[in-house]
Formats: C-alpha cells, sequence, structure tokens
C-alpha cells in the first residue's frame, strides 16, 4: 500500500508513525514533509497542488491523507482533486472543510442543525466587532479563516481584545476576513475525534489541550503546549451525550446539505453548566493532540484509513488502548510572538518516543530547531498519574537554548479528580 500524507508538523509525524507501524505492508511517503517525517517516509518531488497530483498519479499512490488543513481549501481543494484523479483520500472536500476555515460558516451550520453552541455575531471592521462587544467581556474573538490555531483570542479586558483585533484589522496578520464575537463559555474543555465516512462515524479516544503559552493558562493562546488522552478522559454517559447531541447530528447535518465528508473530524467543546457545547470544528486530527492520542490506537490504522477513503468504515481494524497518553510541548524561544532557530537539541537519544514538529538535522547529523512549536515528548501510563509522571521526565531529558515547556499538562484542570 503506497501512501502519501500531507503536511510537515508533529501531527503528520505522528500519523507516518503509526501507518509505519501498521501491519499493513506499507510504502510511505510525505509532502513536504520534514527531515524527522523523512526518517520514515520517502519525499516527494512537487512544488505545489497540481504537481503533487501529477506525483501521485504517475507513482501509483494508493491514498492520500490530509493531515494539514491549508490544503484541503487552498485551489480547488486536495480532497476534490484527488477524487478528479481517482485517488482515495482521507480527508473531506473542499466545501465540506469550510466547516474549519470559516468559523462564521461553521457558527450557520450549527445553528441549522440545533447542535448546542455559543451566541455569536459576524463583524467585517474594527467599529462593528466594538459595537458588538459594547464593553461587555470576558469575550472570546475569533478570525472568520485559518490561522494555524492562533486566530482565536479569549480576552478577559479590553487591552486583550483592542490588541486582537489591531492584529486582525490593522495589522492583517491573518489577511483579510471578519471576525466572531462570540459568547464567552465556562467549563472545562474536551476534545472528541471522530472518522466520519458519509454517514457513518466512529469516536476515536478524547483529549484534551493546552493552549496558552504558560502555566495555569497564563499568557497568550498558542497551537497547543501539550495534550493529555484517555478513554476515561470523560464519564461514558457524557461521551453518548456528546455523540446524541453533537456527533450525530453534525454528520447528519453534512448529509442532509450534500457535504461530502471522509476523514477525521474534530470537534472543540467546552463543558458548560448547561452541557457540552461546540467551540470549533477542524477538518483533521488536532495538533498536539494526535500525538497523545495516536499511541493509544492500536490494529492496521494505515487500512482502515484505505477503506474509509474508499466508502467503508471497518471498525474492526483498530482498537484503542484503555490507558493514558501525555504529550509535553517543547517551543523555541519567543514562541508565539517570534521564534528562535538554530538551537541546538541535546538528549533526544535518552527519549522513548518525540514527534518533531519544528526540527531540522544538520550536516554533521545533529538536531536542531526550526521554529514554533519544537517537538513532543510523549509517554503512556495505566493511569493517569503514571502517564504524567513518564511524560514530564521524558521532557526533562531533552534541553536547547531559550525551551519553553509547562510543567502542569496533564495536571491543570484534574485538581479535583
Amino acid at each position: 500500500m503506497r501512501i502519501l500524507v500531507v503536511g510537515k508538523g508533529g501531527r503528520e509525524h505522528a500519523l507516518v508513525r503509526a501507518f509505519a507501524e501498521s501491519p499493513s505492508e506499507t510504502e510511505l511517503f510525505c509532502f513536504p514533509g520534514s527531515d524527522a517525517i523523512f526518517e520514515l517516509a520517502k519525499p516527494v518531488e512537487a512544488k505545489d497542488l497540481d504537481s503533487l497530483i501529477a506525483w501521485m498519479t504517475a507513482n501509483d499512490i494508493d491514498l492520500c491523507v490530509a493531515g494539514e488543513e491549508s490544503y484541503l481549501v487552498k485551489n480547488e481543494g486536495l480532497a476534490n482533486a484527488c477524487e478528479a484523479a481517482g485517488i482515495p483520500c482521507w480527508g473531506p472536500h473542499k466545501q465540506s472543510a469550510q466547516l474549519e476555515a470559516s468559523k462564521e460558516f461553521a457558527k450557520e451550520f450549527l445553528g441549522r442543525h440545533s447542535i448546542p453552541t455559543g451566541g455569536a455575531k459576524a463583524c467585517a471592521t474594527l467599529e462593528e466587532c466594538q459595537q458588538a462587544i459594547a464593553g461587555n467581556y470576558p469575550v472570546v474573538l475569533k478570525f472568520d479563516g485559518l490561522a494555524a490555531g492562533k486566530g482565536v483570542a479569549v480576552c478577559m479586558e479590553a487591552a486583550e481584545g483592542e490588541a486582537f483585533l489591531d492584529e486582525v484589522f490593522v495589522q492583517k496578520r491573518f489577511g483579510e476576513g471578519r471576525v466572531l464575537v462570540e459568547e464567552f463559555l465556562t467549563g472545562p474543555e474536551v476534545s472528541i475525534f471522530a472518522a466520519v465516512v458519509d454517514d457513518r462515524f466512529e469516536i476515536f479516544t478524547p483529549a484534551r489541550d493546552y493552549k496558552r503559552i504558560g502555566e495555569g493558562d497564563a499568557g497568550p493562546n498558542t497551537g497547543g503546549m501539550g495534550a493529555v488522552a484517555s478513554r476515561r478522559l470523560i464519564p461514558a454517559d457524557l461521551l453518548e451525550r456528546i455523540e446524541r447531541e453533537v456527533v450525530a447530528p453534525t454528520v447528519a447535518g453534512l448529509q442532509s446539505e450534500g457535504l461530502p465528508y471522509r476523514g477525521f473530524l474534530y470537534f472543540g467543546l467546552m463543558l458548560t453548566p448547561d452541557g457540552p457545547k461546540v467551540i470549533e470544528y477542524n477538518c483533521r486530527f488536532g495538533d498536539p493532540e494526535c500525538q497523545a492520542v495516536m499511541p493509544l490506537v492500536k490494529g492496521d490504522l494505515a487500512s482502515y484509513c484505505l477503506k474509509g477513503a474508499q466508502g467503508e468504515l471497518d471498525s474492526s481494524l483498530i482498537e484503542f488502548d484503555d490507558g493514558w497518553s501525555v504529550c509535553v510541548v517543547l517551543a523555541s524561544a519567543g514562541y508565539p510572538e517570534s521564534s528562535s532557530s538554530g538551537d541546538r537539541i541535546e538528549g533526544l537519544e535518552h527519549v522513548d518516543l518525540v514527534y518533531h514538529a519544528g526540527t531540522k538535522r544538520t550536516d554533521d547529523g545533529h538536531w536542531e530547531t526550526a521554529g514554533g512549536r519544537v517537538l513532543a515528548a510523549v509517554a503512556g501510563g495505566s493511569d493517569r498519574e503514571a502517564a504524567v509522571t513518564a511524560a514530564h521526565a521524558a521532557a526533562d531529558k531533552i534541553s536547547f537554548d531559550g525551551a519553553q515547556r509547562r510543567r502542569d499538562i496533564g495536571i491543570m484542570h484534574f485538581e479535583e479528580s
């Protein structure tokens, strides 16, 4: 089975490793990939979506897997282009990926299908946003478009709101786009992942990520500084409620609106006093949640995704470990405002499981940082405490100049458990 994974970060490193460990015989490729990924997969000679499709066609690729969200909505869309070329793709069509690419589209979809979520107003200008907020803080502000996990600001006071709106409308950090002024919801967050094949779905292991840079959820949002995953993360009856009130209506809504979907679908949820409410959709696996979840997925993920892309959801091919997994991210100096590169990384040889996100290998064979979230140390255990201890012990063995990490990953939000 010849599989090509699209993306270059820690999520794609985790997916490629999971495919490599599948019992099916696989030959793996990745675009654009990274030095770490290319230890498991072969590079691809392509420069854009058109040349990538041409390469896949010429090289008899059996399955294309969308890791990175941007390719799903770029040009005609990765899945759409694959379908036209007759290549099975594990990832949704461009029109369906608007659930992630447009916060406004997602909010309207939630409303049409009576799926619980917070109230929101779409605004086109700075002045409209200010009028919609009307001084009522806290509030959540969301850029209506892809922003690599950084287009959402939870603003507790006016200074934070004005700073984010300045980034959007004055600095245009994310390009042109509207902003959703959204109701501030309270409660613990949980990430639910489902494999969706047309009108059927299967829920994977739930996870919880830690978005802010500092311990105690201090500082600006990031792409995610760590995650914890387990089938025991939330009670079984709550997961059943989420499936009934959120997941099933979403899948049914996609079908009723003629939005083709075969791939992973992420539900970011807030467990409010009134029940679970959707914060956001992502049309691929989360990052860094994928790095925490993948070690708990056992079986033949490669065949599972191939059959899913071909229209068959075969749950017999995989199973889920009942234990816990914790992922601790080490980020570069200055992140997320800036990013340092070229810092030598020490200690990787002493850690069993590391997923690379922003690294490169030097000519003399050493690893150094390439900016952003550099890597993630991951470990598991039969209970949360054991997994937390093992993951942080692993992260302690890795060092580079200016490394940033949170030491409360897997601990915060569990104080009363």
